[in-house]
């Protein structure tokens, strides 16, 4: 009997016991839970709940009364006057011209400080000039001066001496640029924007503003994204300026101010200012919101190595 016939009479006998049986298959064991290797997952839910829980806590006595948040021990769920106090907060001060103007001072401070920033930026990290690094320089050592309090009455004579106090001007033009915004663009154009992209630029003909047009704002998206919602949120937040430049003028205060004019000289409505508060939080929470994505790739931008 030939190879062949013994292939071909072992095959029509059908398998071997024991021999062309195959194995069983293995179960994937499950993994482990193990505190010594994942000890971040309790940590990020502490941090979560540390800093969700001051919202809530702002919640709840914004749809309290008084009377219930004094108690002993507090109370600790939402009740039924949100709306109550909602309204009576938007009647006690000109709150949405408040949050209008506020909106006005720090989207018009965003743009100017994000579209110049990335231009200072461009020409500090990618042009060559006699005295760029001494002016980068003098731009870093703005950043060490507490303008807040050292310019405090200088910058108020000027805007008096401009007629601006009382107008959102004097909020707004001081801010168009920050020594902040420039240093962080410089230092994300020149991470992030290679010279053979612009030299590639400039062979098929973009001049300088058509590399920063074309090359530069595509390149540097996610930086400016981060930069914007830094510079909105200290806008946003801004009290000790707008308190002094703007006065008695409640038609042009900003929504700090206006929370603020909540407090009485002796009695202070808790559950009307903390309702108040709550409602000047929810243009922020869209905003970050909408620019979440962006923030997120602009923070984790060169942490992967690749």
């Amino acid at each position: 009997m030939t190879n062949v016939d013994a292939v071909k009479a072992r095959s029509a006998a059908g398998p071997t016991p024991g021999r062309d049986r195959k194995a069983p298959a293995l179960k994937p064991a499950k993994p482990k839970f193990r505190w010594a290797n994942n000890w971040h997952y309790p940590v990020l839910a502490v941090a979560l709940f540390v800093s969700v829980f001051p919202f809530y806590w702002m919640f709840v006595v914004g749809s309290n009364t008084n009377a219930d948040v004094a108690q002993v021990p507090p109370r600790m769920i939402p009740g039924p006057n949100f709306v109550e106090n909602a309204t009576n907060a938007m009647n006690a001060v000109p709150f949405m011209r408040a949050l209008l103007n506020t909106f006005i001072v720090a989207g018009t401070v965003t743009v100017s400080a994000v579209f110049f920033g990335t231009l200072a930026g461009f020409a500090f990290a990618k042009m060559k000039f006699r005295g760029n690094k001494a002016l980068m320089a003098f731009v870093i050592a703005t950043m060490m001066i507490p303008l807040q309090q050292l310019g405090l009455i200088p910058l108020y004579m000027l805007m008096d001496r401009f007629g601006w106090v009382g107008q959102l001007r004097a909020v707004i033009v001081p801010a168009l640029v920050t020594g902040f915004a420039v240093f962080w663009m410089r230092q994300v154009i020149a991470t992030s924007v290679h010279d053979e992209l612009l030299e590639a630029g400039r062979v098929d003909g973009c001049a300088t503003f058509g590399l920063f047009r074309h090359v530069v704002i595509p390149s540097v998206r996610s930086g400016a994204a981060v930069l914007g919602m830094f510079t909105f949120l200290f806008m946003w937040n801004d009290f000790l300026w707008p308190l002094v430049v703007l006065g008695g003028n409640q038609s042009n205060h900003t929504i700090q101010i206006a929370l603020r004019n909540m407090n009485q000289t002796y009695y202070s409505d808790y559950a009307l200012v903390l309702a108040g508060t709550f409602m000047s939080l929810v243009p922020l929470i869209i905003v970050f919101v909408i620019f979440a994505r962006q923030m997120i790739a602009g923070v984790m931008e060169g942490a992967v190595k690749g």
